[in-house]
């Protein structure tokens, strides 16, 4: 049809992906970090402020920041591996503008108590919900919580497209038109340039490809708790590994489990272990938190984020997975620490 860019099959994602997650506008862009980037812009951060981020994190959430002209300012992680909230308070100073949450690994933060501290000093919140299409915390969806968050569909994104794309989620009208614009070139609907913008936009051939992938995006998330339930059956008793919350463990939080991330002690042996048995693992962003890249300037020490990252590991998680292959993961790794 020579539809290939912005036209009916990215609207109908959009009003099927608002729909799916409760949000009242979606618009998709070029990627999740170009998400936060017009985000922070729409909302009027900029040189001057400083926005709260988990350490925890990929480098684009802070990238973001920085380049919306903000200062970021990492903080640490809490035991589920997402931003602490007393951390979070502690952060705050009289530039902080807002604070941005990582809803990682398929699971949503404490909302309430991040909610309270950005009530309490008058902040805005923005969310990076890349990792977290359909988790729910007290049943809202990540993404829906701030004035605005993104997701990302990068290929082994839960909901991936093939190459980069993303999307921005909000329910407010002003930001909605702000990054509406934004995303491309400053351009209202009748084609007039009405302030400078960017050229973020999600090509109506990915969005064609996730509209038909969100119809079943359902069996996706019910395939990968099954998987994390097997892991939990499977590697509970083992003293070593610190699991991720089992599915409905917890009645306030819905994880779609994006990753599984445990901890374990002797990490690199395991890995070691698990490799020559013919199992590969990962350790998120090259097993650095964002503070610990030299190169990018932060002087702060993030003592419980830099212990867990000599800890964290991530198992293999995505449908081809069959149970057999579970249960031989899990057999390896007991056979590794000397469980039967």
């Amino acid at each position: 049809r020579g539809a290939f860019i912005a036209q009916r099959d990215l609207r109908d994602f959009e009003q099927h992906l608002a729909a799916f997650t409760g949000a009242r506008y979606a618009l998709g862009v070029s990627n999740a970090t170009d998400g936060l980037h017009i985000a922070l812009r729409a909302a009027g951060i900029g040189p001057g402020d400083e926005v709260i981020f988990c350490s925890h994190t990929m480098v684009a959430t802070a990238a973001a920041i920085h380049f919306a002209g903000a200062t970021p300012v990492p903080v640490e992680c809490g035991p589920d591996h997402l931003m602490d909230p007393a951390a979070a308070a502690a952060a705050v100073t009289p530039r902080t503008r807002a604070i941005m949450p990582t809803q990682l690994n398929g699971r949503t933060c404490d909302m309430d108590a991040l909610q309270a501290i950005a009530d309490k000093y008058g902040l805005l919140i923005i969310e990076d919900a890349a990792q977290a299409l359909g988790s729910r915390f007290k049943g809202r969806q990540a993404g829906t919580f701030g004035i605005a968050g993104a997701i990302s569909f990068y290929p082994a994104k839960t909901l991936g497209c093939l190459g980069d794309g993303g999307a921005v989620l909000t329910n407010d009208e002003d930001m909605r038109r702000k990054m509406f614009l934004l995303r491309d070139h400053g351009r209202d609907e009748s084609g007039e340039v009405v302030m400078w913008g960017l050229n973020t936009r999600l090509d109506n051939l990915q969005a064609a490809i996730l509209d038909y992938k969100l119809a079943r995006y359902d069996q996706e998330i019910a395939r990968r708790r099954e998987i994390a339930s097997l892991y939990q059956k499977l590697l509970q008793d083992v003293g070593e590994l610190v699991l991720p919350p089992a599915p409905d463990s917890d009645p306030d939080h819905f994880d779609i489990y994006q990753n599984y991330e445990i901890e374990a002690e002797r990490r690199d042996d395991l890995r070691a272990y698990l490799n020559e048995h013919g199992i590969g693992t990962l350790i998120q962003w090259g097993g650095k938190a964002v503070h610990q890249f030299e190169k990018l300037g932060f002087k702060v020490s993030l003592p419980y984020t830099e212990r867990m990252f000599t800890r964290c590991l991530m198992l293999p998680m995505n449908r081809s997975l069959s149970n057999e292959d579970v249960e031989y993961v899990c057999q390896t790794i007991r056979q590794f620490y000397g469980y039967r």
